[in-house]
């Protein structure tokens, strides 16, 4: 007797959406615990950019030989594996000029708009369906956000230019899923964040040589800081976004990566100190409330 039948293979699937969906929230909150750090870091931000991606590289190129052991690492190239790392770089470009050009909570709000345009994007270019719990759980998340960040969010004439970079860099970092998604489809996680993080270091040793004094950090402190970033935040954090986005659709996986905003300031207060309010706890159960929400449902047969 085999088990290949439709009860099997129901509860194959559920086994690996668990995995895919347990992968996605691990990586959230690694990637969640980066501007902590950053902010530990004795380097300027876009040097900490630089070596967030470039120090990551060898764990990456392990991974990703551990992925194709018979196969070169020049193989598996491809446009949208290109496109994939230089849609990173414009993310965590603009995000530090948001960060310098507008208040934190500005940037981070704009910040958080990326699953608008994933949602759009999934259907128009991955053909993928949206569904209302998504769209209505990211209604929910979107008011968290906003909670988080609390009466600091707010528009001042002065600093468009740095909110046009917050929303640049949801623009950019909802491109970027969009495309792991699609890459995802034919490479392995490993392969893909390897090839990618190469064409993004890349472009962030330029704009760091051209914009930052000091590349290196002065202190035991900073480099151990750079390192967290490296290896927990992108090769372990946005590995594990790619590895989830082989199995989870991309809508669900942005709305999921709002859980960044609530470990960012979950571990602010414990490492940093700074206080939590009342609107920020509710901010932060909306945006639990709107991923459960928009969770994926296994359709009756």
């Amino acid at each position: 007797m085999t088990s290949d039948t439709p009860g099997a293979n129901a509860a194959t699937g559920s086994n690996q959406m668990a995995i895919a969906f347990a992968a996605l929230l691990t990586g959230a909150i690694a990637m969640g615990i980066s501007p902590v750090f950053v902010r530990l870091a004795d380097v300027g931000s876009f040097a900490s950019a630089f070596w967030r991606v470039a120090a990551a590289l060898p764990l990456l190129w392990v991974w990703a030989r551990m992925e194709q052991p018979g196969k070169g690492t020049l193989s598996g190239w491809s446009w949208p594996v290109v496109i994939s790392g230089v849609l990173f770089a414009g993310d965590l470009f603009f995000w530090h000029l948001a960060i310098l050009n507008t208040t934190i909570a500005n940037a981070t709000f704009l910040a958080t708009l990326a699953p608008v345009w994933v949602l759009l994007g999934s259907s128009m270019i991955l053909r993928e369906k949206v569904t209302k719990p998504m769209w209505l759980g990211l209604l929910a998340c979107l008011l968290g956000a906003a909670g988080l960040v609390g009466a600091s969010l707010g528009l001042d004439p002065d600093r468009l230019v740095g909110d046009a970079y917050g929303l640049a860099t949801s623009v950019f970092f909802g491109a970027y899923i969009l495309a792991t998604r699609y890459v995802r489809r034919s490479l392995g996680p490993g392969g893909l964040m390897f090839r990618s993080s190469l064409v993004t270091s890349a472009i962030l040793a330029v704009v760091a040589l051209a914009l930052e004094p000091t590349l290196l950090p002065h202190s035991l402190k900073g480099a151990v800081a750079l390192a967290v970033i490296a290896l927990v935040s992108h090769a372990g954090g946005q590995g594990l976004l790619a590895f989830s986005l082989g199995r989870l659709t991309a809508g669900f996986s942005a709305l999921v990566i709002f859980l960044e905003a609530v470990t960012a300031a979950a571990v602010a207060w414990a490492v940093l100190g700074e206080q939590l309010a009342a609107m920020q706890f509710l901010g932060g159960a909306l945006i639990l409330a709107g991923v459960w929400f928009a969770r994926p449902r296994r359709e009756r047969s």
